[in-house]
């Protein structure tokens, strides 16, 4: 058995909620003081179906649901004893996290409402509960395997231990960081895309049209054009946006349209619909002044001198992301590119089609730098880029020499989660424990049976 910390199950997607109303409430289980209700089982296999996207499923029933669900209570018990230090304020902050995501997922807040059958503030409440008892549970499972280390010796066994045909195919991997640079439109562009927006800002404020039917007609924003340009913000995620944008957004005033702005995405005009505490609803309308080829050229011509730069050795690739990469959140590591797991190892599957064309074409080597290549972002902008191959591995079987570091931290898991299984060997002794007599054919309920109470059937 893993003794792993088990994920907020409760929160895992808002339709439990309603589910929660017609599955009769009824005790599972009981560690220490705190309770398992069969409501929180169903809702919680249910969830997993849902999000499993028809990926199967084996093993996942209630009898090891309500076995993860004992283990993380006897977690938190222990923690609660230990005082593990675990904030209102960070709890807060985790659950408002997942409240806006979850609004965002439903297309606003009113749809969340409707799914949640509830309102926001009742949502948070509601979870306010679950989260923290999943920060204890984690931080009591840190506690318990900080001291757990792996020697070379013990990845080496950990890995002969595994049957050949069994070991892992990586598929090919790469490391890549690349340059940007977004070409600049000219002046008479930029003032036709500026003009353009200061007359709809007067058409919208005499009345003669609706702002959201200019922004579904004009706007360059394909992710609110035909919502006509609304969008949520909450005051506690300005690092996810533009700060010209943000800080333009809630200095409005319910229906106003703020100047013309301009910020990194291009122009804009703004029109606050309402406001509720930190949580606006805006429009907006987005300009994008067009890129010429003139524009693309010069864009091309830099990088070209920047990658003669990098090839004679005047400057690292680091130093010139961080004087010349028009891509803000590069320069914090280097113009590496991360993978959908947030991995700097990619696969071909974590890369833009422009990518894989241009690593085909040119048939780029570990230490080469690309020529200049024009693309086109996830926003529809379109740059220039530059990209250096830092290292390539070949598809292949797992080995001790090319893997060292995955096959070491699946080693160090192993031990921890044989660290945490005779943590609970020792302390299930010590607990009050009761498990509903519906659960007695679960064979993998078994530890828990030594001092385990049993009620009903």
């Amino acid at each position: 058995m893993k003794y792993l910390v088990l994920p907020a199950l409760f929160f895992m997607t808002t339709a439990g909620f309603a589910q929660q109303k017609v599955v009769a409430d009824k005790i599972a289980g009981i560690v220490g003081d705190k309770i398992i209700l069969k409501s929180e089982l169903s809702t919680a296999i249910a969830d997993m179906q849902r999000n499993s996207g028809g990926a199967d499923l084996k093993g996942v029933d209630e009898c090891s649901i309500l076995d993860n669900m004992l283990i993380q209570k006897a977690l938190v018990v222990q923690a609660e004893k230990d005082s593990l230090p675990v904030s209102d304020e960070e709890v807060e902050a985790e659950v408002d996290q997942r409240i806006r995501y979850f609004i965002q997922l439903y297309g606003g807040k009113d749809a969340f409402e409707q799914i949640a059958q509830r309102t926001v503030y009742q949502a948070k409440q509601d979870f306010m509960a679950p989260i923290r008892e999943q920060r204890l549970a984690s931080a009591m499972r840190a506690k318990i395997v900080e001291d757990v280390k792996i020697t070379p010796t013990e990845v080496k066994e950990f890995y002969d231990k595994i049957p050949a045909d069994k070991r892992i195919f990586y598929e090919s991997q790469m490391q890549l960081n690349e340059i940007v640079l977004y070409p600049k439109a000219s002046r008479d562009i930029e003032k036709l895309a500026y003009d353009d927006l200061n007359e709809y800002k007067q058409q919208v404020e005499s009345g003669q049209r609706k702002f959201e039917s200019l922004a579904q007609i004009y706007s360059d924003d394909p992710g609110s054009k035909d919502k006509g340009g609304e969008m949520e913000l909450n005051r506690n995620d300005s690092k996810m946006w533009d700060p010209v944008f943000f800080s333009t957004a809630f200095r409005l005033k319910e229906g106003q349209v703020s100047s013309v702005i301009k910020s990194k995405y291009g122009y804009h005009i703004i029109q606050l619909v309402s406001r509720n505490g930190d949580d606006i609803v805006v429009r907006h309308i987005l300009r994008i002044p067009q890129i010429t080829d003139a524009e693309v050229v010069e864009s091309t011509a830099k990088l070209d001198s920047i990658r003669a730069m990098l090839q004679a050795g005047q400057m690292g690739f680091g130093e010139a992301v961080g004087k010349y990469s028009d891509d803000d959140n590069a320069k914090s590591t280097a113009g590496q590119i991360m993978g959908k797991n947030g991995s700097t190892f990619l696969t071909i599957s974590d890369l833009d089609k422009d990518m894989v064309l241009m690593l085909k074409d040119q048939n780029l080597k570990p230490g080469e730098y690309s020529k200049p290549v024009v693309f086109t972002d996830e926003r529809g902008k379109k740059g220039v880029r530059l990209v250096y191959m830092v290292s390539k591995s070949e598809p292949h079987r797992e080995n001790l020499h090319d893997d060292y570091n995955w096959i070491a931290q699946r080693a160090l898991d192993e031990k921890k989660n044989a660290a945490l299984e005779k943590w609970f060997i020792q302390k299930i002794p010590t607990l009050y424990v009761m498990i509903d007599g519906e659960y007695k054919n679960c064979s993998n309920l078994t530890k828990w049976e030594g001092n385990a109470a049993t009620a009903g059937n």
